[in-house]
């Protein structure tokens, strides 16, 4: 029978250095050989939280528009809600590797009983944290320390994430004001400009500002070009 393999990692450090990956991987080629499944595809989706339903993924959308039977490694790598299971059950040809014999009322009872124990796991949490915090507040150090060692490394974390959408935000930003620009740097380009030089000259007779507001210069001129993927004319 052939199948297609679907793959999901949490984070993007998994998807590069391979951590997860490899060991879903190794599941599903065990499960295959087994069973006698011919993997001819695989999708994977790296850095995809397990909420997201697995159609509104990407490579999930592309795993389960080809036809054939998805083979994950766990189940909690198609989802990890119980109604996202119960309607891909009802839709979609899927196997898991773990557990290749499954029924679909054995997989939707697996499903229900993980997602109950995430949600004692969640309560418990709860309840952890409220007791540390009332020992915080009685005065006792270990728990004060404990909160603040909390709260640092979520810090750090929301600070990274932010990092990174700041990044994202300031290259679509770039990417849009060099847009803006595209056509006049190829008109000039078109009517003779051999620099950068030129370029920057052109723009500046066209009053173009620069993103800043600024007048070009041969630097400016280049790095645009360069996003833009845009080249002098040789000889």
């Amino acid at each position: 029978m052939e199948v297609v393999a679907y793959y999901r990692v949490s984070t993007k450090g998994q998807g590069e250095s391979g951590l997860g990956l490899e060991a879903q991987q190794e599941y599903i080629r065990l499960a295959a050989k087994q069973h006698g499944w011919k993997v001819v595809a695989e999708y994977k989706d790296v850095g995809v939280s397990g909420s997201m339903h697995p159609l509104e993924r990407p490579a999930g959308a592309k795993a389960f528009a080809d036809g054939r039977p998805v083979v994950v490694a766990k189940l909690d790598r198609l989802s990890r809600d119980v109604e996202h299971i119960a309607g891909l059950m009802k839709r979609n040809n899927f196997k898991v590797a773990t557990m290749p014999t499954a029924s679909t009322v054995e997989l939707h009872i697996y499903a229900v009983l993980a997602e109950q124990e995430r949600t004692f796991i969640s309560e418990r949490t709860k309840a952890a944290l409220e007791s540390l915090q009332a020992r915080a507040d009685g005065g006792d150090i270990d728990a004060v320390h404990s909160i603040a060692n909390r709260e640092d490394k979520l810090r750090k974390g929301r600070s990274k994430l932010n990092r990174a959408k700041g990044h994202y935000t300031q290259r679509q930003q770039a990417d849009e004001r060099a847009a803006l620009v595209k056509d006049a740097i190829r008109l000039c380009i078109l009517e003779g400009a051999t620099s950068l030089q030129a370029v920057a000259d052109c723009l500046i007779a066209r009053d173009i500002p620069t993103a800043r507001g600024g007048q070009w210069s041969p630097t400016a001129a280049m790095r645009v070009m360069k996003r833009l993927g845009l080249e002098l004319n040789k000889g």
